[in-house]
């Protein structure tokens, strides 16, 4: 099992650089375009965004979405919140067909093709050692928000290690009530079976849910409420033993 998983996991990462790069080639062509006429959602290289992430994993996996009607529409600024288990959690949220903006530390800017892809689209950078760098964060998606697009945050701050959810940070949430936008819950389930953390060597057999839950409001909400509110939602969607 272990050496087919192996092999899974080389054919998912040689696919997915082969498609990169006519991907990368339309999206610097657009580019130009796009930071005329769109600089703030980036709607043009989102799309390839999207294109790439379902194309990486169509033959490979299968991702189900249950909840497609409590998505807002795209043209609606909202913060999309979700646990956070694997690498294949980006690319199964690029499944919502959803433009988001979403966080990664400044070294994954630097990876030739997929880093350059994540600037042209405008994802935001962050140092996590940097306390500066994190307040930077946080009032950049405030502007994007204000600006009409959409972020994507993993409140847990990083992949937990035996897929049980984790404690959420406040920071995603602050944001969301001081822009008076929407919160939207999504569930991943199964992103860690596939994929653990530490073992992105391998890619398992299986299928992914994805679970979008009804929006939470939060103009005149306490940040702490909406976190806790928001963890209860993705809690009640995962198995009993990682919701903890």
């Amino acid at each position: 099992m272990n050496m087919f998983a192996g092999v899974r996991a080389i054919v998912f990462y040689a696919w997915t650089l082969a498609l990169s790069v006519p991907l990368f080639v339309i999206m610097m062509t657009l580019f130009p375009f796009v930071m005329l006429l769109d600089r703030y959602k980036r709607s043009g290289e989102h799309f390839v965004n999207n294109i790439w992430a379902k194309l990486s994993s169509f033959f490979l996996y299968r991702v189900e979405i249950e909840g497609r009607e409590n998505l807002p529409k795209d043209n609606v600024p909202a913060v999309y919140i979700a646990n956070h288990q694997s690498y294949l959690d980006i690319f199964t949220m690029f499944h919502l067909d959803r433009s988001f903006k979403f966080i990664s530390k400044t070294s994954n800017f630097m990876i030739p093709i997929i880093g350059w892809s994540m600037f042209m689209t405008g994802h935001i950078m962050l140092n996590r050692i940097d306390r500066r760098s994190q307040m930077k964060c946080l009032k950049q998606c405030q502007e994007l928000l204000a600006k009409g697009a959409s972020v994507l945050f993993f409140p847990e701050g990083t992949r937990s290690s035996d897929k049980k959810l984790q404690e959420f940070k406040k920071g995603a949430f602050s944001v969301a009530v001081k822009s008076g936008v929407d919160v939207v819950p999504v569930t991943l389930i199964g992103t860690g079976d596939l994929m653990p953390k530490g073992k992105e060597s391998k890619l398992y057999p299986g299928k992914i849910k994805v679970v979008v839950h009804p929006k939470i409001e939060t103009k005149g909400a306490d940040a702490q409420e909406v976190c806790d509110l928001a963890r209860s939602e993705i809690a009640s969607a995962l198995p009993a033993e990682l919701a903890a």
